[in-house]
């Protein structure tokens, strides 16, 4: 609980005229009146109250902004101060109608940081968008004047002489704006009303991080939303919308396709941000499942891949056929960071395994797609690689490789027939289509055809 935080809260408290001493405040006696006179030796009258902070002389110097004077009695009872978070939230909700008390930005946002940061999220909600509405008018003026501005580059808001100092209420500096909207100055409304829009992002993604937490998916999705359309690069927000269309949206294409989009904006606007890396991973796996069609539909697949690795239909013992992968040998995959230099070692050995088939060497090719198929079990190319090796090789798990590879990635199968044929293996790519075109009677017919009548 930091500072400013427990004395906003605490001012708020104040204004309450029931209570118009902190907790724990020496009592002052009816008509007493403290005077900056009296010595420390103190005469008996215009005394101050016992346990009250002393007073040198007329001019006492004041405390540094957001500090407490010396000696000033503890805001609570606990001999601390400020007061623990518990203690205010206790003084809060014992508060009656304190949600409908008019309160600034500030006040509004640092009740709501205070919920949030202990887990009670319906009520930051309630109260941060308390403080967001405070900046409505700023927010509205801000987009009207963006549109009108067009493609113009705004200024900064030190260059449209905004004239804002450190510490400046929000709404202070929305009136600023607002002003320069009335006059028609829209590119110094705009660099005004950024300015003053700035605290109002990260209370903006608090709320939909609290919305989200309270089981409130289409509300946090709208508040991330509202944060992007004034900073459309903001980097929390981009990454919170995307990893919630990617958790919640898992078999909505076009949803994902956002996702894919927001984490890719992400990684361009901020390549060196904290988020970076992950928004890189999750980029990955949501055009995975993109071309997937949807979540449940890569899930069947990675299934299908896995009991066609761990199949106990492997080639009897002492023969030299793939052998099933361990969980030891999977979990090994999985861990295995995925960096430029592995896909492009995993690219050159599915070339050299279709080298490797075009000169009829079932066996070395099927060693290459063995090394590339767990780390890349959506790779059409090796599925159709490995299944040929396979049908070349006359193995007993064969048929059921071969009947993955046509069912879920049949253009690779027939793209590995051109591919042989390119290479000079004219007849394996003649026995490849003939097989596709029996064993996939519906796909591209007028096509195998054309290719079987050459």
């Amino acid at each position: 609980m930091n500072l400013s935080l427990a004395l906003a809260t605490a001012a708020l408290l104040a204004a309450e005229p029931s209570s118009p001493l902190p907790p724990g405040h020496p009592p002052v006696p009816p008509g007493t009146q403290a005077s900056p006179a009296v010595s420390p030796e103190g005469a008996q009258s215009g005394a101050l109250p016992q346990g009250h902070p002393r007073v040198d002389g007329a001019s006492a110097t004041p405390a540094p902004s957001g500090a407490l004077p010396q000696g000033h009695p503890p805001l609570s009872g606990t001999g601390k101060a400020p007061p623990s978070a518990e203690e205010l939230l206790r003084q809060l909700d014992s508060t009656e109608g304190l949600q409908g008390r008019q309160k600034t930005f500030e006040i509004a946002a640092s009740l709501g940081r205070l919920y949030y940061l202990n887990g009670r999220n319906a009520d930051a909600a309630t109260y941060l968008q308390q403080a967001l509405d405070k900046a409505a008018a700023t927010r509205a003026v801000f987009l009207a004047q963006r549109k009108k501005l067009g493609k113009a580059q705004a200024p900064s808001a030190e260059a449209a002489g905004c004239g804002f100092t450190p510490g400046q209420e929000v709404e202070s500096m929305g009136a600023v704006a607002q002003e320069r909207a009335k006059k028609g100055d829209a590119a110094g409304a705009v660099a005004c009303g950024r300015a003053a829009l700035e605290p109002t992002l990260e209370t903006g993604v608090m709320r939909a991080n609290a919305l989200y937490l309270a089981g409130d998916v289409p509300g946090a999705l709208t508040a991330y939303a509202a944060v992007l359309e004034v900073e459309p690069t903001h980097e929390e927000a981009l990454y919170g919308r995307s990893a919630l269309l990617f958790e919640t949206k898992g078999e909505d294409v076009a949803a994902l396709k956002q996702a894919r989009e927001g984490f890719e904006a992400l990684q361009a606007a901020h390549p060196q941000g904290a988020r970076a890396p992950a928004a890189k991973r999750l980029a990955a796996l949501v055009d995975e499942t993109v071309k997937a069609g949807g979540r449940s539909k890569l899930k069947a697949s990675r299934a299908e891949d896995r009991r066609i690795r761990l199949s106990q239909a492997a080639a009897a013992p002492g023969t030299d056929a793939p052998r099933p992968l361990t969980p030891e040998m999977m979990d090994a995959v999985n861990n295995t960071e995925r960096t430029p230099e592995l896909e492009q070692g995993l690219a050159k050995l599915v070339e050299e395994g279709e080298e490797h088939l075009a000169r009829g060497r079932y066996q070395e090719a099927l060693g290459n797609y063995t090394r590339v198929v767990p780390f890349q079990p959506e790779n059409g190319r090796a599925k159709a690689g490995m299944a040929w090796a396979l049908v070349g090789l006359g193995r007993p798990m064969a048929a059921r490789v071969w009947g993955v590879a046509v069912q879920t990635a049949p253009a690779a199968v027939e793209a590995l027939g051109d591919t042989l044929k390119a290479k000079g293996d004219a007849k394996g790519a003649r026995a490849l289509w003939e097989k596709l075109a029996a064993d996939a009677p519906d796909f591209n017919k007028a096509g195998l055809q054309a290719k079987l009548a050459q």
